[in-house]
């Protein structure tokens, strides 16, 4: 491996973080993948279990590491929980960031570094805009980056990726979709798929490509900055479904609560990144196919522990 491409991804665990170490250790990253709890097993990735919630053991990391490059995807990242305990949220998405970046002032402030923030962070200058703790948390993340971006002069980069999908375990709507449906297909479940509601639209976007874009920043992202990563296309849950339909046998029902209420992710393109040369390359139908696949145990090539 080329020791002057050390990279260290926090939240190597989860579903964004696999694709992320497959992907920089395919392109000849010298690996460090980083979790509170152990995650898949890639020969030749490096394995550090470390809570980032404690500044002494963010310390420590970093001093041990040493790394050109960070991606942190650590973090909290679901609303529901948010509101259950926002303090938490705040401890894991913001502060954790801070003794991460302040880490890398001390010990590599020339470090590049890519935080991954949320489509639902809020606008700060608009109290009206704040309607969950989640967005709280990401908000003031970004916030804290940008800010030691200029403060210090660090090359910090902010990605704000939409709704992720793709193959892997995801918590996210998709995923869940196409776990009851492979559920009906090995008779596990009634023939029934539950939705709130079917009219929400949100922006989809292949994990696989949102991975190559923080490439693209990793390397030529500029400090400071926040970078959408997004497919700029809004797609409702009920197209979801009927796409999804024609990928199965399976004759199923669909009961959603709300019919008549349109809830729709603002639309974002992509444009500074565009500018970078990136472009999202997987379709929605190839992406939906990947995940049925995967629940089906037909891709070999996601393993986790």
């Amino acid at each position: 491996m080329n020791q002057h491409n050390k990279l260290l991804i926090t939240g190597a665990s989860g579903f964004t973080g696999y694709h992320a170490c497959k992907h920089f250790f395919n392109s000849g990253f010298d690996v460090t993948a980083v979790s509170r709890r152990n995650g898949f097993t890639h020969k030749g990735i490096n394995w550090i279990n470390c809570d980032l919630s404690h500044k002494e053991s963010v310390k420590n990391l970093i001093k041990t590491t040493k790394p050109q490059y960070v991606l942190h995807l650590a973090g909290q990242n679901h609303v529901g929980q948010s509101w259950l305990n926002p303090v938490y949220s705040l401890e894991i998405n913001s502060l954790s960031t801070a003794y991460l970046i302040d880490a890398l002032r001390q010990e590599n402030p020339s470090c590049k570094i890519v935080i991954t923030s949320s489509a639902l962070q809020f606008d700060p200058t608009s109290i009206s805009t704040f309607n969950h703790p989640y967005g709280l948390s990401k908000t003031i993340q970004s916030l804290i980056a940008q800010s030691f971006a200029v403060l210090y002069d660090m090359n910090v980069v902010i990605a704000k990726p939409s709704n992720l999908i793709g193959p892997g375990h995801s918590k996210g709507v998709c995923s869940i979709f196409a776990q009851k449906i492979i559920d009906m297909e090995k008779n596990k479940t009634e023939n029934v798929l539950n939705v709130n509601n079917i009219n929400d639209q949100r922006d989809f976007l292949d994990v696989r490509d949102a991975v190559s874009a923080y490439d693209i920043l990793l390397m030529k992202g500029k400090p400071g900055e926040i970078y959408d990563v997004s497919s700029g296309k809004s797609h409702s849950l009920g197209e979801i479904i009927n796409i999804l339909k024609k990928m199965t046998l399976v004759d199923f029902k669909v009961d959603s609560l709300l019919n008549d209420e349109i809830k729709k992710d603002k639309e974002v393109e992509s444009l500074k990144l565009v500018k970078l040369n990136w472009k999202p390359v997987i379709s929605l139908e190839s992406s939906l196919k990947d995940i049925l696949n995967f629940y089906r145990g037909n891709d070999k090539g996601i393993s986790y522990l």
